[in-house]
């Protein structure tokens, strides 16, 4: 059904909450998580729904192109179809953690690039990374000494890497170009600051250095905390970065007129009006609190013939 893929980045701009639903833990309302790693994630059908909603904000929610490209219901049945546009789930690539020095370190590991590599090669980019735990880039700014960093309050032995081939310096460098175009504070801190940690110091990262706020309701007449109106919630931090696979198939026919005017010839037509769009409006917002400002994110459509090679 699809048969291309580009990738789609997003850099957090402020906290955001992508609600799992569930709270089996000490948190009233966790992040959506991998099952198998406990990685944090987007599922497809929340990040979907949110860039659905930003293109009808700008095109409307008739618009004919929006419709053929993210779907329809119809009424009964009646000119329902599926969205030309497919989404994977977002999954983590860079997870910011507080440094001693350089005030914070993008954190990934070998499992998070492995993963990367094959989404890569599934959407036709002719590059792989090939990073090793405990290394930082040759211009690291972290380290305290020669090969020290501490990261909130835990000391690691990294090796600066020099020469090696597609390692996590070429990986700073091609997301500082490809993302940032390699101007300014972010894409020269992109090219400098990422640290290859183990699984699973990455993995204890990810599960206790997330956000975790505590939120409360007042009685209006007592003045105090209302019954059951104290609990917890938990947002991915701002400057996380994380990517999704943006499909694309040719355009579905609706149920009652197979015969109907097509709103797009080609694939390539799907995905020029979909990165031509993110191009010029590339933020809006992702999970709950809105109204708090929260879940705002920049999003970077790369494709392959475009640099992202």
């Amino acid at each position: 059904m699809y048969r291309k893929s580009n990738l789609l980045f997003l850099m957090n701009q402020t906290p955001m909450h992508a609600g799992s639903g569930d709270s089996l833990g000490i948190i009233d309302m966790p992040i959506q998580r991998e099952r198998h790693t406990s990685f944090p994630k987007i599922e497809a059908s929340s990040l979907k729904g949110s860039i659905r909603e930003h293109f009808e904000r700008a095109k409307g929610e008739k618009d004919k192109e929006l419709l053929a490209a993210f779907g329809t219901e119809g009424e009964n049945g009646k000119g329902s179809r599926a969205g030309a546009l497919g989404f994977t789930d977002a999954r983590l690539l860079l997870f910011p953690v507080k440094s001693m020095k350089g005030i914070f370190a993008w954190v990934t590991c070998p499992k998070i690039i492995s993963v990367f590599n094959e989404e890569l090669k599934l959407a036709g980019y002719n590059v792989q990374f090939d990073v090793t735990a405990n290394t930082v880039a040759t211009g690291n700014n972290l380290a305290l000494n020669s090969n020290k960093i501490v990261l909130e309050e835990y000391t690691f032995e990294v090796n600066h890497v020099t020469g090696d081939k597609n390692s996590v310096n070429d990986f700073g460098e091609w997301l500082s170009l490809n993302l940032l175009k390699g101007n300014g504070y972010f894409a020269e801190k992109l090219m400098t600051d990422i640290v290859v940690l183990s699984d699973d110091d990455f993995k204890d990262f990810v599960n206790l250095s997330t956000e975790v706020l505590t939120r409360t309701k007042i009685d209006n007449e007592t003045g105090t905390v209302a019954d059951g109106a104290l609990f917890t919630e938990e947002y991915l931090p701002a400057e996380a970065l994380m990517y999704t696979n943006v499909l694309t198939a040719a355009e579905f026919a609706t149920a009652d007129d197979k015969q109907a005017a097509k709103q797009f010839n080609t694939e390539g037509d799907l995905r020029k009006y979909f990165s031509e769009f993110i191009s010029e409006d590339n933020v809006f917002q992702i999970g709950g609190n809105a109204t708090l400002g929260k879940g705002i994110v920049k999003a970077k459509f790369v494709e392959p013939n475009n640099g992202g090679n």
